[in-house]
């Protein structure tokens, strides 16, 4: 990705080196408030007209950890146990170049979605991008890097440990800075979920719903999430910001964290009827749908079958 020299957000929040203690992390019809989802810009060819769906906080969630991402949807009280392992801390230097690139990435996402959200007569509230050291305390309650990048509708927040990219090279599989890029457009499409009303709808109806039930509604988020990601992706194309390979490092890193990949390299084996971000065929296919038609209204993962 050609990032360098390149205006950086100011919505970056250092939190680097402070300590945090303790842990604390669908089928709904229509919207409840919020904002309706833009479907015009770049390559628009329609759109739909409303949202369908659920968010869901974390953006990628280590299975070791133990912990299910719904427990952690309304910011309740409940933990988010340690995987065991501390996370692998980069050199200072290579964190500064990675704080850098974060601020640019989060630009030029900011520069997306200002245009769509214009497009339709309403303002973006831009995300915060916080960056951490082990553990953080957020609206949703405190995670420590085990849980891996995520979204706090709480406080309109997405949180990243920069250790976790080291991971997603060393132990996914999944190198080169157009994968980080996804990461982070991936979480900024829970922002645009939140933005247009749907988490309020989970909350009233999540009470309802089986375990199983919620999981599959998840991966329709998850999978939205994705879709998003896909859009900007086509988005920093048109700024000619791609180089040659990146879509197949998003691509890669797509199918490296889908959750049968993820389960099957954890445990063995997959458990479907747990899946909650979506296959690796799935969040690759979203993903790629999105930059191939580069309009938001493309990403509807709550009609028929995804």
């Amino acid at each position: 990705m050609k990032w360098r020299g390149r205006e950086r957000s100011s919505n970056i929040e250092d939190r680097r080196g402070r300590r945090s203690g303790g842990l604390g992390g669908l089928g709904g019809l229509g919207r409840s408030g919020g904002i309706r989802i833009p479907t015009g810009g770049r390559g628009s060819r329609g759109g739909i007209s409303g949202l369908i769906g659920i968010v869901v906080v974390l953006g990628i969630i280590w299975f070791a950890t133990g912990q299910n991402p719904l427990d952690m949807l309304t910011g309740g009280s409940g933990s988010v146990p340690s995987a065991g392992a501390t996370s692998r801390q980069l050199p200072a230097e290579g964190q500064d170049e990675l704080a850098d690139f974060v601020g640019v990435v989060v630009k030029e996402t900011e520069d997306l979605w200002n245009e769509q959200f214009a497009a339709i007569g309403e303002d973006f509230p831009e995300p915060v991008v916080v960056l951490f050291t082990d553990a953080v305390n957020t609206a949703c309650g405190a995670a420590d890097s085990s849980v891996g990048p995520f979204y706090c509708p709480g406080d309109s927040k997405v949180y990243i440990d920069l250790s976790f990219y080291d991971q997603l090279h060393r132990q996914f599989g999944a190198p080169g800075d157009f994968a980080q890029a996804y990461v982070l457009a991936h979480e900024v499409g829970h922002h645009i979920q939140n933005l247009t009303g749907v988490l309020p709808e989970f909350n009233r109806v999540r009470q309802s719903m089986g375990q199983e039930e919620a999981n599959a509604w998840s991966v329709r988020v998850e999978l939205q999430a994705d879709c998003y990601a896909g859009v900007w992706a086509n988005y920093a194309g048109q700024e000619n910001l791609l180089d040659s390979g990146d879509i197949e490092e998003a691509l890669n890193a797509a199918n490296q964290i889908g959750d049968d990949t993820l389960q099957r390299r954890m445990q063995g084996f997959a458990v479907p009827k747990t899946f909650n971000h979506g296959t690796s065929a799935q969040r690759q296919e979203w993903f790629a749908r999105g930059y191939q038609s580069g309009n938001p209204g493309d990403c509807d993962t709550f009609s028929g079958n995804v």
